[in-house]
């Protein structure tokens, strides 16, 4: 079978994808300087002939599957199918895998990073030290910019999937503790504590949220749960805006009912007026939405991928079209 590669693919995974399938088609969206549009898509799995799809940030329609109902899966080298019609590839009984915990190390690590920052006062200091400030007293940034040590801090987790199950097992070690509120999960560890939604915005010095953007959970991080919310707590963003009433957080922020956010998406990418509001306050610390951003998520992303589709087909033994579902890596189509 041919396969169409439109995600970064180093060459030694596009190799083991060679062995297990017989021949690799490779047209990266970075090459092209952009996702592939639907019109262009359909054009090259036309053009390639590809009986499958390995895609990133490709526009996969419902019209694309349409033109194509041949395809025997469609891999997704992302932590969920947000770009794929998963509806309309079930229609056609075509299996679509993901890749979820190919960020997982890259977004704990600006997370934690992120948190230190903001307690120890580091970009304050950092622009007060860039603007000349420091004058004739040795103990000035000493005394001006004493800040706070993450160990011994309350975090509480709003969803506990693969990136909030790294950080977890990170902090741990500081320590800190942890909580985290999760319907569809219970952890084996016993120093994470399972509870409630309104007990853990109360109880804790660090909201973190790490959920995905469904019906269920858009707009969920409303008013009523920040305000539960300590006025010395840190409200963390590293995973969708979407689910977050923005209004709700913009008025917590400017009246000081919190401490302040760290925050890496927006409402907005690039953000409007009100998203700069939340940036630009002195109480925020902002990123651009590059948590996931590492050069090594594209080899955890290769890795997983060639590691689910051939354990699909080296053990299951049965056509690609019966979808499976293995260690939460594939997506299963009703």
């Amino acid at each position: 079978m041919r396969i169409l590669v439109t995600a970064p693919y180093h060459e030694k995974g596009r190799e083991e994808l060679a062995q297990l399938f017989g021949e690799v088609v490779y047209k990266p969206w970075k090459a092209h300087g952009r996702g592939y549009r639907p019109d262009e898509l359909i054009d090259l799995l036309r053009e390639s002939q590809a009986g499958a799809l390995i895609t990133e940030h490709d526009e996969v329609t419902a019209a694309v599957i349409h033109a194509h109902p041949h395809l025997k899966f469609i891999g997704v080298c992302r932590g969920t199918p947000s770009n794929v019609a998963v509806d309309m590839a079930t229609q056609k009984g075509i299996p679509v895998f993901n890749t979820p915990a190919r960020n997982a190390q890259a977004v704990a690590e600006l997370f934690i990073a992120n948190i230190i920052s903001f307690l120890r006062k580091a970009r304050q200091g950092v622009e007060w030290l860039e603007a000349g400030k420091w004058g004739e007293g040795a103990h000035t940034a000493y005394l001006q910019f004493k800040g706070n040590e993450l160990a011994g801090r309350h975090v509480g987790m709003v969803g506990f999937g693969a990136v909030a199950q790294t950080i977890a097992q990170i902090l741990k070690t500081f320590p800190c503790e942890i909580t985290y509120f999760d319907p569809f999960y219970v952890a084996q560890d016993p120093l994470f504590k399972k509870q409630s939604l309104e007990e853990l915005f109360r109880s804790s010095d660090i909201v973190a949220i790490h959920l995905p953007v469904t019906d269920e959970t858009r707009g969920m991080i409303g008013a009523d749960l920040l305000s539960l919310m300590n006025p010395d707590a840190i409200f963390v963003n590293t995973a969708r805006a979407a689910v977050v009433d923005r209004d709700a957080l913009l008025d917590v922020v400017e009246n000081g009912k919190i401490r302040g956010a760290i925050l890496d998406v927006f409402n907005h990418e690039p953000p409007d007026e009100k998203d700069y509001q939340l940036i630009k306050h002195p109480n925020v610390l902002a990123t651009p939405h590059i948590a996931g951003a590492t050069h090594e998520v594209e080899d955890h992303h290769v890795a997983i991928m060639n590691r689910v589709l051939g354990d699909y087909f080296k053990r299951e033994k049965k056509d690609i079209k019966q979808p499976v579902n293995r260690d939460n890596l594939i997506i299963t189509l009703k």
